[in-house]
């Protein structure tokens, strides 16, 4: 188990979904104890104000991740939130800050190694969201329905002796409309990239982290914090990772400075 606190350049952050029953807010908290950045970016849909404005639902670890990230800014980070379609309310205050967070309709990254990033959610770029918005909605239930089936699914596994099996995943790679619905997101995105005249794009909205170089930029996707439980991560050498924090819980719970000091 890894007991020293990891730092980067820059950590990708998004679809969290803060306010809904989904969010794993307490692997997003431990995940930022032991991973510090100059650079943090909130890749929409941190908040989920869809989910709150029918159901509130806000939990002390949905609040402590927050006071966690206002702690980094407070102590140095430069934290920069782009909106996604669940967080759209924050897209009136483009160009301010709150707590030290600048809220940007998008950004442009730019690696040690010159290369440049459009950073941006990505849900402008997907037709259900912007044409049929109903449609997004009732998809966005039943996103939930089987995250909740998922949960009791995973709770039998368990005490069978089984990991941890993704309903949704599997459904996405074995539903041939929902593996094209990725491909031409990803394609989207590639090309407003070159739009916009930059090397790469760094993206969420469809829940699946990735990196590639299909469509002629490199295409990075955050994944997400209700099930797959990742972030992007940029070394000071300008190579990307993608961290995966799944594990249950860990053994020591104490802050990473206090597991050092005392391992020195």
């Amino acid at each position: 188990m890894e007991t020293g606190l990891r730092k980067f350049r820059t950590l990708f952050i998004s679809d969290v979904h803060l306010g809904t029953r989904g969010c794993q807010a307490d692997r997003l908290l431990d995940f930022l104890r032991w991973h510090e950045a100059e650079t943090i970016y909130l890749v929409g849909d941190i908040v989920d104000g869809w989910h709150l404005k029918s159901y509130w639902y806000w939990p002390q670890p949905h609040n402590d991740v927050v006071q966690k990230l206002l702690r980094k800014s407070r102590k140095g980070a430069r934290l920069v939130y782009v909106p996604g379609n669940h967080d759209e309310f924050l897209r009136d205050y483009y160009g301010t800050h709150f707590g030290g967070i600048e809220v940007a309709e998008h950004a442009i990254h730019v690696a040690p190694t010159g290369r440049r990033y459009l950073v941006v959610h990505g849900d402008n770029f997907d037709l259900i969201v912007t044409q049929a918005r109903w449609l997004a909605l009732l998809g966005d239930r039943a996103y939930d329905f089987s995250i909740m089936v998922n949960r009791l699914f995973n709770s039998i596994r368990r005490r069978l002796g089984f990991g941890y099996w993704s309903l949704s995943k599997w459904a996405k790679f074995k539903v041939k409309n929902a593996v094209n619905y990725i491909g031409d997101f990803e394609r989207t995105l590639a090309a407003e990239a070159e739009r916009h005249g930059v090397e790469g794009v760094i993206c969420g909205h469809i829940h699946h982290a990735t990196m590639h170089h299909s469509f002629g930029v490199h295409y990075v996707n955050c994944g997400d914090w209700v099930e797959s439980c990742t972030a992007i991560a940029e070394h000071h050498d300008g190579q990307f990772e993608i961290i995966t924090w799944t594990r249950a819980e860990r053994l020591d719970e104490r802050e990473p400075a206090a597991v050092a000091a005392q391992a020195a």
